[in-house]
C-alpha cells in the first residue's frame, strides 16, 4: 500500500503553477534505451511538478505489464501494438494508427488501465534505405520498393532471422505488396548488424525499428508503409485508473509531454545515448529543459 505524503505545493511548469496530489507515483520502464530515456524523463518531469516518484525501470515487457495490472506500477509508456497483440491477443491487421489506439484503449479500460493521448512516435517495424539511394532510385514507399523488385532492379535486403520466419513477417509483407525477392537477395543477421550492413552498402534495404537512433545517425530514410502492413506501435503513457482518480491533473501533465514526442525526436534522443554515449539521465534532463518542462 502506498504511503500518503503531506500535500505538496505546486511547481512552475511553463510559467504556470501545477499542483501535485499526495500519492506516490511509481513509474515503470522496459529494458532498452528508448524506454530507459522515457522512464527517466517521466520521473524527472513529475518530480519537478512536486510528485513523490519511485522509478522501477529495466523490466521485461510482460513483467512490467503484469506489475501495472497488479497495482505495483502506476504509470509507464507502452506501445499500442504490443498491448493489442501481446496482452489482448487481438489482430492489428489492416488497422491504422488511430484505429489501433482506439481499440487498445477500449480493451485495457476493462482492466483499469487508461491510455492517455498517444505521441506521434510509432516504433514499429520498418524498411529503410540510405538517403542517397532514395534520391537515386526515387523509392520512398513500400509500393515503390515492390515495383522496383518486380522490375528486377537487383535490390538486396538485410533483416533478422525472426522477422524472416515470422507468420506476420517477411513472407506476408511480400504478399501484401505483391512482390517476391529471391532467396539469395535476402541476408539474415542480428538486428544490430542490419544497420551496419546498410550503412556500409553491403545491402540496399534493411529492416529497422522506426525510432532507432541509428536511423538519423547513419543517414537512413524509412520507407512509407503506404498499405499499413506493419502494426502500429504508437508510444503512449498508460496509467492506472485508480492513480488517475487520486491525481486528476496527471492526465493533462502527461499529455503535455506526450505531445512533444515523434519519431524524429525519439530517434535523436536514442542516438544521443547509443551513438554519442551521453548518459540517459542527462539526455532526459536536457530534453525537459529545452522544452521548459524542468
Amino acid at each position: 500500500m502506498k504511503t500518503l505524503m503531506p500535500l505538496l505545493t505546486g511547481a512552475v511548469l511553463a510559467g504556470s503553477l501545477a499542483t501535485a496530489q499526495a500519492n506516490e507515483i511509481v513509474v515503470g520502464g522496459k529494458n532498452f534505451t528508448e524506454q530507459q530515456i522515457l522512464s527517466s524523463m517521466t520521473t524527472q518531469y513529475l518530480e519537478g511538478l512536486g510528485y513523490d516518484v519511485e522509478k522501477r525501470a529495466g523490466l521485461g515487457s510482460a513483467v512490467l505489464r503484469q506489475a501495472q495490472e497488479n497495482g505495483q506500477i502506476d504509470l509507464y509508456w507502452e506501445y499500442t501494438g504490443t498491448s493489442l497483440i501481446n496482452y489482448n491477443d487481438e489482430s492489428a491487421e489492416g488497422l491504422t494508427v488511430d484505429e489501433t489506439y482506439q481499440k487498445v484503449k477500449e480493451l485495457d479500460a476493462e482492466k483499469g488501465l487508461v491510455w492517455l493521448e498517444p505521441s506521434d512516435a510509432n516504433n514499429t517495424y520498418a524498411l529503410a534505405m540510405r538517403k542517397e539511394s532514395v534520391e537515386e532510385t526515387g523509392i520512398t514507399t513500400l509500393s515503390d520498393l515492390a515495383q522496383a523488385v518486380n522490375d528486377e532492379q537487383g535490390l538486396t535486403f538485410a533483416m533478422n532471422a525472426e522477422f524472416y520466419a515470422r507468420e506476420d513477417g517477411w513472407r506476408p509483407l511480400q504478399q501484401a505488396y505483391e512482390f517476391r525477392a529471391g532467396r539469395g537477395d535476402v541476408k539474415r543477421m542480428d538486428s544490430g548488424l542490419v544497420y551496419q550492413a546498410l550503412r556500409d552498402e553491403q545491402v540496399d534495404v534493411g529492416l529497422v525499428f522506426a525510432t532507432d537512433g541509428r536511423i538519423p545517425a547513419f543517414d537512413f530514410q524509412v520507407l512509407e508503409d503506404d498499405q499499413n502492413f506493419f502494426p502500429a506501435y504508437a508510444l503512449t503513457p498508460v496509467v492506472r485508473q485508480a492513480t488517475l482518480d487520486a491525481n486528476p491533473e496527471l492526465a493533462e501533465q502527461m499529455n503535455t509531454l506526450s505531445g512533444l514526442l515523434d519519431n524524429d525526436t525519439m530517434s535523436t534522443l536514442n542516438a544521443r545515448v547509443d551513438v554519442d554515449k551521453t548518459s540517459i539521465e542527462r539526455v532526459a534532463e536536457n530534453f525537459l529543459e529545452e522544452n521548459d518542462l524542468l
